[in-house]
């Protein structure tokens, strides 16, 4: 197994302690009972991040963090101990990252690559471990998204119309007249909710349709197309 690239620092854990924690911590099975954990994120890309801790033990003298969900050597990427103030970087450090006396992980400027679990081993006073695991999602702010219609005219019980929202955000819902839409037995969603099919249209139809896209960090509006039925 890879050990970490940097030294660790001196103290109460030494490398050789890190690499056996590491060892150990591969075969790591999740307690059931509520422990320490890391906060999961939502963030948007190229902002600044912290990976907060949850239930950290006031007793912790070193954090060692990880990428991924486990403390595989291949993925450590930084040491930092609070009893000689001092970091050891892995090959998992990319420049951007650092950790507080509170043992969280700072990550400046997150990109996309950066979304996906994080594990964070906490080293105690009495030659116990602690581990915890959490995951940072990162996002792209959305697009204004592209609504068309087959046809903005249509006649009652003859025609159908077909409403197309072209977005790559994660959730689509439709808007009629400024309110959510209210799906009746002729309307069908299809293709993650983003093509609205009415057949055959009725003058209740009516009115000005939008789509609405987002993720969990923003959404955004279409421009109103105006559908006019014809009896």
């Amino acid at each position: 197994m890879e050990s970490p690239s940097a030294p660790a620092p001196r103290g109460l854990v030494s490398r050789q302690g890190i690499l056996l924690a590491v060892l150990l911590f591969t075969f790591w099975t999740r307690p059931t009972t509520a422990q320490l954990a890391i906060e999961s994120t939502n963030a948007v890309e190229g902002e600044d991040v912290i990976l907060r801790i949850r239930n950290n033990p006031p007793d912790a003298s070193a954090y060692v963090w990880f990428r991924g969900e486990g403390a595989e050597a291949r993925r450590y990427i930084l040491f930092f101990s609070l009893e000689v103030n001092d970091f050891g970087r892995g090959p998992e450090y990319t420049g951007r990252e650092t950790v507080n006396k509170e043992g969280c992980l700072l990550i400046k400027k997150v990109t996309l690559r950066d979304s996906g679990m994080y594990t964070v081993v906490v080293y105690l006073h009495n030659s116990k471990k602690e581990i915890g695991f959490g995951r940072l999602n990162v996002y792209q702010p959305v697009r204004v998204p592209t609504l068309l219609a087959s046809t903005t005219t249509a006649t009652e019980n003859k025609d159908a119309v077909v409403l197309t929202c072209y977005s790559t955000a994660m959730f689509t819902e439709w808007l009629f007249n400024a309110e959510s839409l209210q799906l009746r037995e002729r309307m069908k969603l299809s293709w993650n909710n983003r093509i609205l099919t009415i057949d055959p249209v009725r003058r209740e139809d009516a009115g000005h349709y939008q789509c609405q896209v987002s993720n969990p960090i923003s959404s955004a509006d279409s421009i109103e197309i105006e559908l006019d039925v014809k009896y």
